[in-house]
């Protein structure tokens, strides 16, 4: 990766990453009078993005599924999706995200990790 800068959002990180969700689909447009058009129903989810850095995927998830098996704020958070429906599987892709996020800042902002702003929101 050479520098954090390089990704400007979380969100660009996560696709490098390899935890982007992968909407393309061959269905998203229809011609209507002669013209094309974007169907207006949601696009269906394919999965997570296939052109990723495998070895940052693997070890963000097992980072997530070594924190969720062991206790502190980050099992606590993985618990807390857990009890608010999620199935496990999705919970420990929102647990790295979480993570890779976490570490985006920190290497970009050079601070330390603070775990009282680790909270329930989105991922």
């Amino acid at each position: 990766m050479q520098t954090p800068h390089r990704f400007r959002t979380k969100r660009q990180f996560w696709a490098y990453c390899g935890f982007a969700l992968e909407t393309r689909s061959s269905a998203e447009y229809t011609v209507v009078n002669g013209q094309i058009q974007r169907k207006l129903k949601p696009l269906p989810i394919r999965g997570l993005n296939w052109n990723h850095n495998h070895d940052l995927k693997g070890l963000f998830k097992s980072t997530a599924t070594m924190a969720a098996a062991r206790k502190g704020v980050f099992q606590e958070f993985y618990l807390g999706l857990l009890a608010k429906g999620m199935r496990p599987e999705m919970a420990r892709l929102t647990l790295a995200r979480k993570i890779s996020a976490i570490t985006l800042k920190i290497w970009k902002e050079g601070g330390t990790f603070n775990a009282k702003y680790l909270n329930l929101q989105a991922a």
